[in-house]
Parts: structure tokens; C-alpha cells; sequence
């Protein structure tokens, strides 16, 4: 019987998965409705209490569903690229190469409107780190518009997986150097991408 997921792309360690969904909050998340999924991405912030906080326009349809301790899957994606036999120093097939977090969790919709203000000024402050050249003041006459078309939401995580292929089944050299393009990958300008994007949508 195969092994699958090999058990050295797969990393348990819950402070690990923290981390990727720290430093990259925004998550795919997927209701599932008549055995249709519905999908939005939203930034999730990890609270100390180990849940995720998240807030949803209420015009969304999936809106609907973040609430009544309903079941949800969430997606975490970390660095990722494709990672060239040139890179090696042995004869290996390419690859690709990437950072994932799998949760699965119940949700239930936060109706109080200033626990949604204390939310999107602590998300904010959150996401304005190190530097804080923003601050959302609890007065912002914007928000006190905006929160009559939000939902927030709380997410209690019942699995986590983390799905780390970064090489591991290569000798340690091809294993740094498989890091080290990942590294130059995620480093590279995106410049020229971001160009054709535009060009395209015109």
C-alpha cells in the first residue's frame, strides 16, 4: 500500500503552522453548500485563544454559511516555485516546491458590532507590523459606515496539516540548494508579471 502524503512533506508542528499562517494570513475559504463549495479569500488572523478571526462582506453568498458552528476547510499558502534539476548536484526530475497549511474547524458568526470595531482595529494593527504607518482609530468615520456591511467571524480549528515539499528526500546539499531557489524565486521582481496582468485587464 502506498504512503501517501510522504511523511517528510508533512510537518506536525503546530508552532510551525502558526508561523506560515502568520506571516501569510490571507487564506482560501471554502464552505460547502448542496455539495457545492463556495470559496472566498480573506485575510484570517491567528488570536492567542488558538482561533482565527475573519470578517466577509454580507452581501457574499458564502456569508450565509460562516455562522451556526458550521464545518469549513481553510488554505494557507506559504513560499512556492518550481524548482529545476539544474539546481542539484545529482541527476534528479524537476519539481515544484511549496509551503501549504490545510485547517479544517467549525465557525460562528460574532454579531456584536464593537467586538467587529475591536476586530478590524487589531486585525489592522496586526498587518500594519513593524513599521504601523497607519493606525485605524475606534472613531473612523469610515468604518462606523463600513461595519453595517460586515460579518465577522470565528473560526475554532478542529485538524491541522501542514504540507511542507521542500526537498527533504535529497541529499542535504540538493535539499539547501532546492531552499536557496526558493529563496531567489520568491526574491525575484514580479515587475514584468504584474505588467502583462495589467495589459491583459486593458
Amino acid at each position: 500500500m502506498s504512503n501517501y502524503p510522504p511523511p517528510y512533506h508533512q510537518d506536525n508542528d503546530k508552532l510551525h503552522l502558526i508561523e506560515v499562517i502568520k506571516a501569510y494570513p490571507l487564506a482560501t475559504v471554502i464552505s460547502v453548500k448542496n455539495n457545492q463549495p463556495l470559496i472566498t479569500h480573506l485575510p484570517l488572523i491567528y488570536r492567542e485563544d488558538g482561533k482565527l478571526i475573519g470578517h466577509i462582506d454580507i452581501y457574499n453568498p458564502q456569508t450565509n454559511l460562516l455562522k451556526d458552528n458550521n464545518e469549513i476547510t481553510i488554505l494557507f499558502s506559504g513560499p512556492q516555485c518550481y524548482i529545476s534539476p539544474s539546481v542539484y548536484t545529482t541527476t534528479q526530475l524537476p519539481t515544484w516546491n511549496y509551503i501549504k497549511v490545510h485547517l479544517k474547524g467549525t465557525v460562528r458568526a460574532i454579531e456584536s458590532k464593537d467586538d467587529l470595531k475591536e476586530s478590524l482595529i487589531k486585525m489592522t494593527q496586526f498587518l500594519e507590523q513593524p513599521e504601523h504607518k497607519y493606525v485605524l482609530e475606534v472613531d473612523n468615520p469610515r468604518m462606523e459606515g463600513a461595519i453595517n456591511y460586515i460579518k465577522m467571524f470565528e473560526i475554532t480549528i478542529t485538524k491541522w496539516e501542514g504540507k511542507f515539499k521542500l526537498s527533504q528526500d535529497k541529499k542535504k546539499s540538493d535539499t539547501a540548494n532546492a531552499k536557496a531557489e526558493l529563496i531567489r524565486a520568491n526574491k525575484e521582481s514580479i515587475e514584468e508579471f504584474l505588467e502583462k496582468i495589467i495589459y491583459i485587464k486593458r
